[in-house]
């Protein structure tokens, strides 16, 4: 089903690129060139909606419904991992569970050569404030 769907995605991602490509821009004409609207209204003339139009409005309906559908079944897969996790950088604890104590000491060169090591203080959680009580 994940792959229909993903495929589904690609092809439309590749029809709305060409569809909006196809476009002209709102002020093509000779005028819209030097700036001028001619007797216009004051956001431009809007004309009936064009077949491209309309394709352009149903292809991205239609992406973001297979965006949508693809991320949600991703996450219901167990997919739902973060992208922290996936790259290898260390992921911030989260609520519930304790910081270590105290960490690991910091190896430094000093300008003579030498390797120090230096103890960093450790670091206690930060407390939810509570709400005085009347």
């Amino acid at each position: 089903m994940i792959i229909a769907l993903t495929t589904l995605h690609v092809l439309v991602c590749i029809f709305l690129i060409i569809v909006v490509l196809l476009q002209s821009g709102k002020a093509a004409d000779l005028a819209g060139a030097f700036g001028g609207m001619g007797s216009q209204t004051a956001f431009g003339p809007r004309g009936a909606a064009t077949v491209l139009s309309k394709a352009t409005t149903i292809a991205a309906v239609v992406f973001m419904l297979t965006s949508l559908t693809l991320s949600i079944m991703h996450t219901r897969q167990g997919g739902g991992s973060s992208v922290l996790e996936r790259s290898g950088q260390p992921v911030p604890a989260q609520k519930g569970q304790p910081a270590p104590a105290t960490p690991a000491p910091i190896d430094v060169k000093t300008p003579s050569g030498e390797t120090v090591k230096i103890p960093l203080p450790a670091q206690t959680p930060a407390q939810p404030a509570t709400p005085a009580k009347k």
